[in-house]
Formats: structure tokens, C-alpha cells, sequence
């Protein structure tokens, strides 16, 4: 068997957006991926769902292996012909023993590729607001390592050079040992008024800064229990954040928000929130799926030049239909004879993308809206075609056949439970460590507390914000028992999350 290829991949400082476009097509090939503590693990979302997936601080079942372990997993994957992704935080060349994997896969024979990464300097230093240079401050910057072994009695770094340079100073994982190493730094000549700053999980949303002086930051550190992984940037540019901070004065900063809308629908929303700067815990309490039967349905659509009428109220109702359409050989052009009524601005944007404009568009997008923007129509013996959810409200239909229409509504697509919560979001629930909970329609609502029971669902969420997208889902919340305390006026997504801002900002006031 000839050999595979071992790709070292820098992750990121852990953002998980950082990682290269050339990193991301490497995941995408790879059979087994071994990844570190510090590689965001979303990102082993881009590798095919067959990859095998191997955390490198446990192999052999024990944390903390050592580097000859690593080496010896990714010889082993290579020599067997996997595409092999070594996922490491970071850059593999900056503190990352890059190149001691590297040296190792030569020695056996195994092709590989090294795949940069944003290092942690760069990354913690950009979202905290802090050039590492800067023309009228300085010119120059080091990355040193803040762990060079506790017992040596004499250290192979220059503190000379370092502490008398005037350039900034970047040390990685060096808060154990910090108290040590700024101390040397003083000691070596540099001033006890020079700015320093403590980033932690840098480029996420749970980022924490520090900041003090080389006089009194490992003072500080330790009376609020600032914690490991952080990088520490040590030079006149840390005052610059007052100035240029950004990251975290975002609205959301710091939040987190849980998302109950479909797996398949959450990422649009997850990105309005996070780019507020919130966490974002995706916590799908619905499961798309087709009808038990597209009988009903195929019949309609095989009978679409008799119906005036097309009422979708979706972009689910939207792509289920025109999937269904395509399935059964059909297109756009059998809508020819069809008027078509889009609930909602973003179900509009849906059609359109098949190429058809809407033919209406209520301003009110509850189903008594639609009824009454049909009212101002003759709808006597017209033929409407109102594809839906399984659970849908019968609303639309029953008014409308009571304003002369006759009205088919077949299923085309059903609302059932995943199988589980996932445990990141039943974890935070559990801790307290929830902000606000998100619901964008009514089965979300029942959905989470059939999956919980209604009980321990009220239980967990107290205390936590409630957001509804519009009048009927908060409805559905108050009748069991929930407080609703965020609805936007216009009922989409992108007023929810304007409105979540609103809400965050006006609290922080008070």
C-alpha cells in the first residue's frame, strides 16, 4: 500500500472563520483528522462525516500526550495511505511543534503539506485592538514562549534584548508563569509603567482582557483568577485599545443566545447574532422532514393550470414545493396561469430565486393578515392551493373557503423531534450560563418543552430572556408559563435580532 499525506493545518487563534480557504479544502478530503485543545471544533464540520476523528490530548486514552505519541499516530494514519489533517490551534510553525512532526514524518517516509494559520500574537492581538506595531510607537516584535521550563537555572532567552528593544513583546502561554516573566523583563531594564495586556480564548466570543502594567499585572491576574490559554503582549501599543477596541464592544458581546430553529435553518440567524458578538448555542427542537404521503400533494401539482391561487408562507412551504415540482419533472412554467401570494419578504426573496415575482406580498405576515389582504379580493369559486406544515394553523384555509375559495392544503413537509438536544446547549442550560433563549414559531416552543417537559423546561429558563419572533409563538410561550420579554414589532429574523441588541444594550444602562 503506498503512503497517504499528513496536511498540518494551522486552525486559527480560534475564531473558527480564520482558518485558510486551503485549510478548509484540506478537511474536506481528509480520512482521519487529529486535532488539538486549542482547534475550534467546529471546524470538524468541514471534514466528511467518515472521517476518523482523533483528539490528540487523548490517545492512548490518557490526556496530555506526549509529542513522540502525536508523531507516531500521524506515521502510522499515513503509512496505512489515509489523507491525514493535522488540525492545530494557531500556526504549526509558531509554537505549534510543527516542525517536530514534520521532521518526523520525513524520517518515515510520509508526504506532507504545511498549511499556515493565524497565529495567536496576531489573532489575540488584532481583536483586542492592539497593533503589534505601529509607526509612531515601534517598529519591531517578538513572540517568545512563557513556559520555558520551571526548573532551569538559566533561561536561553535574550531578556536583554527583549526588555531593552522598546519593541512589543508577545509571550504564549505564559500565565502560570507570569509574575517570572514580567519581573525578568524589569529587571532587565524595562520600565515598570509599560502597558500590558492578558487575552484569553482570543477571537471568540468568550475573549477576556487584562490590563495592567508590568508593575502590577500579575497582581491583578491573580485577584480575578484570570486563567490559561492567554497570550500576554507586553509594549507601549497596549495603550492604544482605549482607542482602537472593537471586538468586544459589539452589543451582543459577551451573550449567550440559544437558537431553537431547524438545524437546517439555524446558520442564518447563528450569523446575525454571532457578528453581534454573541455565543451563539444552535439548539434545534425541529426536524424537517417529507410527508408521510405526497399523494395529495403530487395531485395539486399535476392540476396547477386549474388553481388561481398559490399561498406559500415559507421558505420551507417554498422549497419543499418546488423540490416536489422538479421531482415530478415540472418548473416554474407550470405556474404560468397561477397568481402567487408570499408570506413574508423573505419568502418573496425564496420565489424569486426560481425566478417568479410575487404577486403578493401582506405587510402583515400572520396568517390573519393574509386573510385579510385576500378579503379585499373576489375570491368567489377561485381554486387556491395552500401547501403546508403538518402543524400548521387552519386559519388560512378555513377563511379563505369562507370568502368563497375553494381551498387544497395538502402536507408538504412535517415538523417531527430530534432525536436529542445537543449536549453543549442542555450543559449551559444546566450551569445557568444562558442569557436569552430564542423561539421563531410555535412548534419551537412545544417542541423544547415535550423534549424537556414542561417542568424542568421552566425550571432552566429562569431567569433567562425570552425572545419571540411574533404574537402567535408568544402565545404558545405564555400558555406554558414562559415570559415573554423581546417580540420585534415586523415578525422576521432580522427584527429579532435587531431587537435582541436593543434589548442587551438597554440593560447594560440600568
Amino acid at each position: 500500500m503506498s503512503n497517504g499525506i499528513v496536511y498540518l493545518v494551522g486552525a486559527g487563534p480560534g475564531d473558527p472563520s480564520l482558518i485558510t480557504l486551503r485549510g478548509v479544502e484540506c478537511l474536506k478530503s481528509a480520512d482521519v483528522v487529529v486535532y488539538d485543545y486549542l482547534a475550534n471544533e467546529q471546524l470538524l464540520n468541514h471534514a466528511p462525516e467518515s472521517a476518523e476523528r482523533i483528539y490528540a490530548g487523548k490517545i492512548g486514552g490518557r490526556h496530555n500526550q506526549c509529542q513522540d505519541e502525536i508523531n507516531a499516530v500521524l506515521v502510522e494514519k499515513g503509512k496505512e495511505g489515509k489523507i491525514v489533517v493535522r488540525l492545530k490551534g494557531g500556526d504549526p510553525f509558531v509554537f505549534g511543534r510543527g516542525g517536530e512532526e514534520c521532521e518526523a514524518l520525513r524520517t518515515a517516509g510520509i508526504p506532507f503539506e504545511v498549511v499556515p494559520g493565524v497565529t495567536a500574537a496576531v489573532g489575540a492581538s488584532a481583536y483586542a485592538g492592539i497593533p503589534l506595531t505601529h509607526r509612531d510607537i515601534t517598529a519591531s516584535v517578538a513572540f517568545v514562549t512563557g513556559q520555558e521550563g520551571k526548573d532551569k537555572d538559566e533561561s536561553n532567552i535574550d531578556w536583554d534584548r527583549l526588555s531593552l528593544g522598546g519593541g512589543t513583546v508577545v509571550f504564549y502561554m505564559g500565565v502560570t508563569t507570569l509574575r517570572r516573566n514580567m519581573q525578568r523583563m524589569v529587571d532587565h531594564g524595562r520600565s515598570l509603567q509599560t502597558p500590558v495586556a492578558l487575552i484569553r480564548w482570543a477571537t471568540t466570543p468568550c475573549q477576556q482582557i487584562l490590563v495592567g502594567t508590568l508593575a502590577d499585572i500579575a497582581d491583578r491576574a491573580e485577584e480575578c483568577g484570570f486563567k490559561p490559554p492567554a497570550v500576554t503582549i507586553v509594549g507601549e501599543v497596549v495603550a492604544l485599545r482605549d482607542t482602537l477596541q472593537w471586538f468586544d464592544t459589539r452589543p451582543l458581546c459577551g451573550k449567550k443566545i440559544i437558537v431553537t430553529r431547524a438545524a437546517d435553518q439555524a446558520g442564518e440567524f447563528s450569523v446575525m447574532l454571532s457578528a453581534r458578538g454573541a455565543t451563539v448555542l444552535e439548539c434545534p427542537t425541529i426536524r424537517l422532514v417529507e410527508p408521510e404521503s405526497w399523494q395529495l400533494l403530487d395531485l395539486a401539482l399535476r392540476d396547477l393550470s386549474g388553481y388561481d391561487w398559490l399561498v406559500l408562507t415559507s421558505g420551507n412551504a417554498v422549497r419543499y414545493f418546488f423540490q416536489r415540482l422538479a421531482t415530478l419533472g415540472l418548473d416554474a412554467r407550470a405556474l404560468a396561469a397561477c397568481r402567487i401570494c408570499a408570506v413574508g419578504p423573505k419568502t418573496a426573496d425564496e420565489i424569486r430565486l426560481f425566478g417568479i415575482k410575487p404577486d403578493l406580498v401582506p405587510t402583515d405576515y400572520k396568517a390573519e393578515g393574509v386573510v385579510e389582504e385576500f378579503s379585499r379580493l373576489d375570491l368567489h369559486n377561485s381554486r387556491v392551493l395552500y401547501p403546508r406544515a403538518d402543524k400548521a394553523r387552519d386559519i388560512i384555509p378555513r377563511e379563505l373557503q369562507r370568502l368563497g375559495a375553494h381551498v387544497d392544503s395538502p402536507v408538504a413537509y412535517r415538523n417531527v423531534f430530534p432525536e436529542r438536544l445537543p449536549p453543549e446547549t442542555l450543559f449551559a442550560l444546566e450551569k445557568r450560563s444562558v442569557d436569552c433563549i430564542t423561539f421563531t414559531s410555535s412548534s419551537t416552543v412545544l417542541n423544547l418543552a415535550a423534549m424537556l417537559g414542561e417542568e424542568l423546561m421552566l425550571d432552566m429558563l429562569k431567569g433567562v430572556v425570552v425572545a419571540s419572533i411574533g404574537p402567535i409563538t408568544s402565545k404558545s410561550c405564555r400558555e406554558l408559563g414562559l415570559k415573554v420579554d423581546i417580540e420585534p414589532a415586523e415578525h422576521t429574523l432580522d427584527a429579532l435580532a435587531a431587537e435582541l441588541e436593543a434589548h442587551f444594550s438597554r440593560s447594560s444602562l440600568v
